[in-house]
């Protein structure tokens, strides 16, 4: 077993293990206490079904609208326990650092994925603090919508052609892609044959996952040791930090916050996919994903000034340096 080398090691590896393997599947949270122009759209000629099936164009959602229509009614009429709940639920994550973890100097969830759930929020009941967290393992995220226990997932979940069949997404708000993370040791040189022989943690449900499932790219040709899927992207940079794997696949977003934690892991080769973060909802709440690409509009306006520029800059700019250049939201794309 490889020894962790660093101090920082054993610290992101025992509140990995606090927080990524002993969390349930789903918690409340509680309140949420965190607190130029934009791009062209593009029009995709498509209805909802051809895109599922063909699925030439995923990332084309329906286009924005801030009209309240049975969703968006729904969410402001819930009542527990006789009263209204006022309050937006949103799936998230705890333990993606940048993205939406615990601030351990306060406890509370904070990241760029969080921000825009606390804009998603405001626009929907005029407080941003209008959340109710759940968080979420990545296995489980279409689940949660399917049955009703989340209003939005907002979780670095990658709009794809599988995806589209279940839940429905926003326009994008963020392009990553899959990227090969390491000890800072490691002769592993990127996804290339240099994993033959090296056990590769990915996580349930991830397009990681699906990707190391191809029978042409995948696990197979490169010769790799697919170890079983653990349900969230953390536990397998717990794994790496043990010595139990040799590499981990997942997006470049991810790690790029995971080598900036950890100075005993990096990132090597370049990304080999190109793939777009969305807010899912359910299927049936096309009010809710019309609402929702109206807060991204609003999100990415303003140039360097936007909401969008500014989440990044405080959240991304400084990891994602070292990795991919990514000033700017991706241009929404609309179906006609």
């Amino acid at each position: 077993m490889r020894s962790l080398r660093s101090a920082a090691a054993v610290t992101v590896c025992a509140l990995g293990v606090a927080t990524a393997i002993t969390v349930p599947a789903m918690m409340d949270d509680g309140d949420g206490d965190a607190k130029g122009g934009a791009p062209r759209p593009r029009t995709v000629r498509a209805g909802a079904e051809a895109a599922a099936d063909s699925c030439r164009d995923p990332e084309a959602s329906l286009r924005p609208s801030s009209a309240s229509g049975p969703a968006i009614k729904r969410i402001k009429n819930r009542e527990v326990n006789g009263h209204k709940l006022n309050k937006l639920i949103a799936g998230v994550d705890q333990n993606s650092y940048r993205w939406g973890y615990r601030d351990p100097a306060t406890g509370d969830l904070t990241g760029f994925d969080i921000d825009l759930v606390h804009a998603i929020a405001e626009d929907i009941f005029g407080d941003p603090d209008a959340v109710i967290f759940r968080t979420i393992p990545t296995s489980q995220r279409i689940k949660a919508l399917q049955e009703g226990k989340v209003d939005v997932v907002v979780r670095t979940m990658t709009i794809n052609c599988e995806r589209i069949k279940d839940v429905a997404f926003s326009t994008a708000y963020f392009q990553a892609g899959q990227q090969v993370l390491v000890p800072d040791d490691s002769s592993i040189t990127g996804y290339n044959k240099t994993l033959r022989g090296k056990k590769v943690c990915t996580a349930q449900g991830s397009t990681a996952e699906a990707e190391l499932d191809k029978p042409d790219t995948g696990a197979e040709q490169l010769g790799a040791i697919k170890v079983k899927p653990v349900p969230n992207q953390l536990d397998c940079l717990v794994r790496l930090q043990l010595g139990e794997v040799d590499a981990v696949i997942t997006d470049n977003a991810l790690a790029a916050g995971q080598a900036a934690q950890d100075p005993s892991v990096k990132l090597v080769g370049s990304r080999f996919t190109d793939e777009f973060y969305g807010v899912a909802m359910n299927k049936d709440d096309d009010d809710l994903v019309r609402r929702v690409n109206k807060v991204l509009e609003n999100y990415r306006q303003g140039g360097a000034g936007s909401p969008w520029t500014q989440a990044y800059q405080k959240w991304l700019a400084k990891d994602f340096s070292t990795t991919q250049e990514n000033p700017t939201p991706p241009v929404p794309e609309y179906k006609d």
